[in-house]
This record gives structure tokens, sequence and C-alpha cells, in this order.
């Protein structure tokens, strides 16, 4: 009986040490398992993004949905100065990171309509002008003035286009104080836009200020704010697909204002001009454009639009430091917010450098091409 015993725990041993043993081996190989599905992962991984960088993917077909463009409305110019370039970027050439093509956004259309006088005079009340018998320059143009001071507003009663301007030579009261810090006018500014609830949503990109000073009759630039009687801030689009906005003025967007110190609220905006469009961020289409090589010859044959002279003359020779692509603004009623290839010739100060623009398009692409 004894040894019956013995051998039953013998075996009992025996069958524990070899489930102990299968047990050890299931999860030994499970961990190699884990391991191998792991490092595998990553090396597919690593290998699939060396595979793309090496053959990249042919980007989709540009979808050319809207058809022939309008041109982009540059400001004519009676003649185009003779330049010659160079170019001197931070890599000593072309950018190689302009895409094959860019978005077109779609520009809704303004249109009048029996509302349209009432719409004014709701905007010129809001920003501080006599509401009552507006002079009528023209079919769509009509000059509100203030009832206190020798402040008058032009506006467009069809685009809804205005300018403000405040007779200094009257009534210098307005520059007694002195000037807000540029982010303070800035913020003035804003509210009087909201006030009138013409604030846009996408007028949140830079704002850049220059300082003036009333000198001889007229507002002249100076360094400083501690020299100026009153701060410009002019208000610019945000980024459309991670492309800045830019203008026919390069230093001045196309709403901006004059701001004083003022403590009276109807005296705070000496000037201003607001020549804003909408832009439809949800319909878009792509576009293919020209090569950073392409855009150089044409800025070397003359085709582009010279938005600053800088410090430049006619017949002068001047290095491009800067070359990349931004949206044209154009300030007036258009069909299309379109993409530009800007050319700076990069001084360390932004009013001395050269700007032109070209159109980033395919010249194919516009109507009568």
């Amino acid at each position: 009986m004894n040894c019956t015993r013995s051998y039953r725990y013998t075996q009992s041993m025996t069958n524990l040490t070899q489930v102990a043993v299968t047990a050890r081996k299931v999860i030994r190989y499970t961990i190699y398992f884990m391991i191998f599905l792991t490092v595998g992962r990553i090396l597919l991984s690593a290998g699939a993004s060396i595979y793309l960088k090496i053959f990249p993917p042919a980007p989709a077909a540009p979808t050319v949905k809207f058809g022939k463009l309008t041109k982009i409305p540059f400001p004519t110019e009676n003649t185009t100065p003779k330049l010659t370039y160079t170019l001197e970027t931070a890599t000593g050439s072309l950018p190689t990171n302009i895409p094959p093509q860019a978005k077109v956004y779609f520009m809704p259309k303004v249109n009048s309509n029996l509302l349209s006088l009432d719409t004014a005079k709701t905007k010129a009340k809001a920003l501080g002008f006599d509401d009552k018998n507006p002079q009528q320059e023209s079919n769509s143009l009509y000059k509100f003035k203030s009832s206190s001071f020798p402040s008058v507003m032009e506006i467009n009663i069809i685009t809804g286009t205005f300018s403000i301007s405040y007779d200094l030579i009257a009534d210098k009261t307005p520059i007694n104080n002195r000037p807000p810090a540029a982010e303070i006018a800035a913020s003035e500014f804003r509210s009087a836009l909201s006030g009138a609830n013409i604030l846009a949503n996408d007028l949140s990109g830079p704002m850049i200020p220059s300082y003036l000073k009333l000198t001889g009759g007229k507002l002249a630039n100076v360094l400083a704010l501690s020299e100026a009687d009153v701060v410009k801030v002019s208000l610019f689009r945000k980024s459309y697909d991670n492309l800045p906005s830019v203008t026919a003025d390069p230093f001045q967007s196309n709403v901006w204002a004059i701001i004083s110190g003022s403590q009276t609220r109807d005296q705070q905006i000496i000037a201003a001009e607001y020549h804003y469009f909408s832009v439809d961020e949800s319909q878009y289409s792509t576009y293919p454009i020209i090569t950073p090589q392409e855009a150089f010859n044409e800025l070397q044959a003359g085709k582009a639009y010279i938005a600053s002279m800088g410090q430049y003359k006619d017949g002068s020779s001047l290095k491009i430091r800067k070359i990349y692509l931004a949206y044209f603004d154009p300030g007036i009623a258009n069909d299309f917010y379109q993409p530009v290839y800007v050319f700076d010739s990069g001084e360390n100060d932004p009013g001395s450098s050269f700007i032109g623009y070209l159109p980033a398009v395919n010249s194919t692409y516009y109507a009568g091409n």
C-alpha cells in the first residue's frame, strides 16, 4: 500500500512539473511573440515612411471647378520700373517647399437691396455719426456728418465700404491726450467695428501699427509712440491654408484706423478705411501653380506688380532674399481670393524693402488666356 501511495505521489509531482514547464514555455513564447509584433510594427511603419519619402504618392489632380478665373485686380500702374534681380535667399536657391497646386477661394458677391440705405444709417449711427438726412454723393455713395465734431463718414451703401476723416486743423482736441499703445488702439478699433456689427471673423491676422505726428497740417510718420500724436493700426486677415494675407500696400491693410488718445468716443477714430469683402472658406477649388523658377523668370521679365519700391529706384539692381506664397486681398469686389508669389528684398527696415507680387496660378487658367 505504501508503494502505491509513493507511486501516486511521484506521478502527481511529475504532472505538476510538466504543467509548470509548459506554462513557462507558453509565457516565454507569448512574450517573444509580443516583442516580435511590436518590433515588426515599428520596422513596418519606418519602412513605409521611408518608402513614401523616396516614392511619394502623386498628388490628386487639381479640381479647377471654378473654370477660368478672373485676373487678380492689382492696382494699375502707368509705368513698370526697370529693375535687375539676383537671388540671395537663406539657402542660396529657390524655395523647395512650394506645392504644385494651391486653393482658390470663392468671394460672394455683394448685392444692393431696398434696405441698403437703412443698413448704412445703422452703421453710421453706431460709429458716432448723425444718421438723419445723409448727403447723397452718387447712386451708391452717401456722406454722414457728426453733429458735434468736424468728422465725416462716406459709405458705399452697396458694398459697405467706408472712410472716416476728422479735420484736425479745425479741432485739435483729439490729440491733446497722449495716444494709446498700439494694442489698446487696435482693441478700440475692433470694439467700434463690433459695435457696428462689421467686425469680420477673419480679421484676426497680424496687426501692424505705425505712429503719426501732426506736422505742418499733415500727419507724418515718426519712429516711436513717445513722439506720436496718434496711432495707426492695420488689421489683416488671418492665414488661409497656412498662407498669409497681403494687400496692395504691404504695410497697410484694407481695414485700418488712426486712433487718438481722446476720452470722448466720437473723437477716438481720426481716420479710417474699411474695404472688406468676405471670403467663403467652405467654397474652394485647387488650381495648378507655376514653379518658383517660372515665377522668378516672370519677375525678371517685368511681369510682377510692384507693391513697394522701398529704397530702390528705377534702374536699380537688388537682391531677392525671400520668396513665398500668400493670398492677395484686393480691397475691391472680386470673384476669387487667389494665391500670389511674394518677392521681398528683406531689408531690416521693412519700409526700405522692395516687395513684388505675381499671380501664382498658371496663366492658362485665367480668363482671356
